[in-house]
């Protein structure tokens, strides 16, 4: 038996019956993620497997320096091939870790190879996949359809223009397309250099001066419009806490009028800013009923020799420790209190503060919308089995599972679309576990429900993306129906 089979991750009958006839053929709603618009409306060709596999792949940097690969084969100048070899190597000593289950997982997926990938196995599985690559069927748009990636969500600075978004929109391509307003530039008040860069393209693209800040917040509520009108839904912020600093808007301009003449914010001002900020950013989506996104805890960069030589984005940044559940609920508080909360997805990476951050989320729920404040998927660093499996487990145990928006890929590669149905096994197997136990009633169709929302219908719902409800799905769902009733 290849390792990636059929009913790989799945250990029980109960978990083989709710994944196969509720959750595998689910459409992807992937409303998370680092994807280029511009290959997407282009429809990209990849030149070869590290082109589409490894390039930009910090997880698969790190693990290759920590066997003690040279850089030149991570980040270097090394040929493609001596960089998918130097991966090959290093793929046997990932065992335990997620990139073996992730790496056979996306070769099987995409390219039909289910040999497991070392040294001795790399050139047959290059020539393989490359000999696939030049077809027209892994191409950007053929990728999405191949996966049933219905919506796709980016993640854009409030100075990008959205050209791909909208020409996408007007085009017959499948998947629709939407932008995310990730404002974090607009905080960057301590480096002055860059964040007055940073301005003159606001200036630009907004056509306005920008001399104070009643400017500013002009500027950046045009661009939120702009967003909103290309059909963007969701706003993203990662942060390595909430900031909830009390700051009048006088003291915040005062900050940035500091700044735009050079003059670095101190970190005292620098917390008192992104505060004043974050609570205008809250109320712009609230204003329009768009989901904010709070990625809460990593620590970034923290090999200084390291971002000095090979810049940011690099695989060095790692898991934060501060104390998150007072501040995000001072934060949640001060936009409750002027009725100005929007839905908010709340994403942590410190395993420690799942039950912490799960339970805080509770406390700011109405009757407006099911599952108003979510507590979002396993992340970064936990979005493998274990991690997926806590994250389940502390928002069954302190909320409700049923409305939980599910699983994102948040991701720079075409190639991650099968994190989806790796985190639907670990769903059905985690549920078919406790129904094998007792621990849930065998009601295939209360659990099965359960699973389909999770995948797809939930986010669909909550998010209030402009993408309609395909009728194929339905269809997909009949048959997925018809087949369970033969097998019985």
């Amino acid at each position: 038996m290849n390792f990636i089979h059929e009913d790989f991750l799945l250990h029980s009958e109960s978990a083989r019956r709710l994944y196969h006839g509720f959750a595998e053929h689910e459409p992807i709603l992937d409303y998370h993620s680092h994807l280029s618009p511009s290959d997407v409306l282009s429809d990209r060709s990849f030149g070869d497997l590290f082109e589409i596999w490894l390039e930009g792949d910090h997880y698969k940097w790190r693990a290759m320096r920590a066997n003690g690969i040279p850089e030149e084969f991570c980040t270097g100048a090394a040929p493609p091939y001596e960089k998918f070899l130097a991966w090959a190597r290093t793929v046997p000593h990932t065992l335990r870790n997620p990139l073996y289950h992730w790496s056979h997982l996306e070769l099987s997926r995409y390219f039909d190879i289910y040999e497991l990938l070392d040294e001795s196995s790399a050139r047959r599985i290059w020539d393989s996949a490359n000999i696939q690559l030049t077809q027209r069927s892994f191409s950007p748009q053929a990728l999405l359809r191949k996966f049933k990636v219905h919506a796709l969500c980016t993640t854009d600075d409030p100075c990008d223009d959205l050209a791909a978004h909208r020409e996408l929109a007007a085009s017959d391509a499948t998947c629709s397309l939407f932008p995310t307003f990730r404002p974090d530039k607009a905080l960057g008040v301590e480096t002055p250099e860059l964040f007055n860069r940073w301005i003159v393209r606001l200036e630009r693209v907004t056509d306005t001066e920008i001399v104070n800040l009643e400017d500013f917040l002009t500027a950046l509520r045009k661009r939120h419009d702009y967003f909103h009108q290309a059909g963007g839904r969701l706003s993203d912020h990662g942060l390595p806490y909430c900031y909830t600093s009390p700051c009048p808007e006088s003291e915040a301009a005062r900050i940035f009028g500091n700044v735009r003449s050079g003059k670095p914010a101190t970190p005292d001002e620098h917390e008192k800013f992104a505060s004043c900020m974050m609570l205008f950013f809250g109320r712009l989506d609230a204003e329009k009923g768009w989901t904010k996104q709070l990625h809460l805890g990593a620590m970034r960069s923290v090999n200084s020799r390291a971002q000095a030589n090979l810049g940011p984005d690099t695989g060095f940044d790692t898991i934060g420790d501060r104390g998150q559940a007072a501040r995000l609920c001072s934060y949640l508080d001060f936009l409750d209190q002027e009725c100005a909360l929007p839905k908010i997805i709340v994403y942590n990476l410190n395993p420690a503060d799942n039950y912490t951050l799960a339970a805080a989320v509770g406390n700011f729920q109405d009757s407006s919308i099911p599952g108003k404040i979510q507590f979002g998927s396993a992340w970064w660093f936990l979005d493998q089995k274990d991690g997926i499996e806590q994250q389940l487990n502390a928002l069954s145990n302190t909320g409700l599972l049923s409305r939980f928006v599910g699983m994102v890929t948040d991701s720079r590669s075409f190639m991650s679309f099968p994190r989806h149905e790796y985190f639907r096994r670990v769903l059905c197997d985690l549920v078919g576990r406790e129904v094998e136990n007792g621990d849930l009633p065998n009601d295939e169709n209360l659990l099965g429900t359960m699973i389909r929302n999770i995948c797809y219908e939930n986010a669909r719902q909550y998010l209030g993306l402009a993408i309609g409800k395909p009728a194929k799905v339905d269809k997909v769902r009949e048959v997925a129906q018809k087949e369970r009733a033969l097998d019985r």
